[in-house]
């Protein structure tokens, strides 16, 4: 029985017709089943495989250890996204999942991305950070030297806000001989970064500045977030002319702060650094002008002892005259003297000289009774008697004369002894 019941249900399926779906049809049913099911999702997971489209669209993938999903953010999306996007960043991303017909691939279309444990704007400021740092921003190297003292301050800022009037109110009072130049500007929401960094351009082609102050109140990280724009930090660093940043109180620190040649707290801490610079500069000038009215007072004394000198020491062209005559005698009769007595002792020296020549003169030996005797014609003394013959012609020199005569016997050494 359950044979036949099997076999008739089989043959009225082989009279059913068939529906075939085209691939388009398929990939539009799921399609429709997916968004209708996951229109609005909220998924974590990691950054991978980033990659950022001429077109402004960010494409990448969302992982954890089991699974991947593709995902995509387009470019009316990701423009609210302060923080930059890079892989390896854990995320939480909301949206609807949708598929990509021409390859047949399901995908997160993100709306909002904020990433996981730390703010979005938080991850911003650490990220622009940490690329403006490597790029020597914050280098002290760079940062220029506040001038001795700023005639004319530029400030950067709203001349709606409270910051402005604070900096002028202190300048005012302290150190009214500073002018003002003011660029006013946005200095929080949208556009007000770069309306700062043309302010701080504006104030370089001025010329006429010789410190800019950029400046706002207190307030939230959102409200002074111009102020970590990197537009506004480069225009800081490619400053000319020296920076002071005075953004918010104490607790906010800003990338500002951080490029700024100069970093102050509060706007009126700028301001006191003005009048500081005022201050000690009429203290410098004042302890200057003592110390040159001193110099002055002491040349002065210098000045009054010599000429009480010179005047117990002038005297009359004809006093000068014979003062003169007198010491050129005295030269002359010390000039006089001194040749004498070098005569003299020249004198004595060379007759010291003639005496001691005389006494090694070989004709000195002959008053003692020697003679000296030279073979003829030759004028050779004669030291060995070996060396004369019978007959030679011999010459004899004594103390006193002397003789000719020629030799009529030799003798050797042993005999000449009497």
């Amino acid at each position: 029985m359950l044979e036949k019941t099997d076999l008739f249900a089989q043959s009225q399926n082989l009279k059913k017709p068939k529906h075939i779906y085209t691939v388009s049809e398929v990939t539009q049913d799921i399609k429709l089943i997916l968004e209708n099911t996951f229109a609005e999702v909220w998924v974590e997971g990691e950054i991978s495989n980033f990659k950022a489209a001429t077109s402004g669209h960010f494409y990448f993938s969302l992982k954890d250890k089991d699974a991947v999903l593709a995902a995509a953010m387009f470019s009316r999306a990701n423009k609210e996204v302060k923080f930059k996007i890079e892989d390896g960043l854990k995320v939480i991303c909301f949206g609807k999942i949708d598929v990509y017909p021409p390859r047949g691939q399901y995908q997160l279309i993100v709306e909002e991305i904020e990433p996981k444990g730390i703010g979005a704007q938080q991850l911003a400021f650490e990220q622009l950070k940490k690329k403006l740092a490597k790029e020597g921003l914050f280098d002290p190297a760079h940062k220029k030297e506040l001038p001795l003292m700023p005639f004319t301050v530029g400030i950067v800022t709203s001349v709606a806000g409270a910051a402005v009037r604070d900096i002028l109110q202190i300048l005012k009072k302290g150190s009214s001989c500073t002018d003002i130049v003011i660029r006013s500007t946005r200095v929080q929401g949208e556009g007000a970064a770069t309306e700062i960094a043309e302010g701080i351009a504006d104030l370089n082609k001025f010329k006429k500045v010789d410190a800019i102050i950029i400046s706002r109140g207190g307030g939230s990280v959102e409200d002074l977030w111009a102020f970590n724009e990197e537009v506004v930090a480069r225009a800081i660093y490619n400053s000319a002319i020296p920076i002071i940043s005075a953004v918010g109180h104490q607790i906010n620190l800003t990338l500002s702060d951080l490029v700024a040649d100069c970093f102050v707290e509060t706007p009126s801490a700028a301001a006191k650094i003005i009048v500081d610079k005022k201050n000690n500069l009429l203290s410098e000038l004042e302890n200057l002008r003592h110390e040159l009215n001193f110099s002055f007072q002491e040349k002065i004394n210098n000045l009054n002892n010599t000429l009480i000198t010179l005047r117990h020491t002038l005297k009359s062209p004809q006093d000068r005259l014979f003062e003169k005559q007198q010491l050129l005698d005295e030269l002359s009769s010390s000039l006089n003297n001194n040749t004498q007595n070098y005569l003299k002792i020249f004198g004595e020296r060379m007759s010291s000289f003639i005496k001691s020549l005389k006494a090694l003169s070989p004709l000195a030996v002959l008053s003692r009774g020697y003679s000296l005797t030279m073979i003829m014609p030759e004028g050779i003394i004669i030291k060995d008697a070996t060396k004369l013959k019978i007959g030679d012609k011999v010459k004899t020199i004594l103390d006193k004369g002397g003789f000719v005569g020629s030799v009529e016997e030799v003798m050797d050494e042993r005999e000449t002894y009497i």
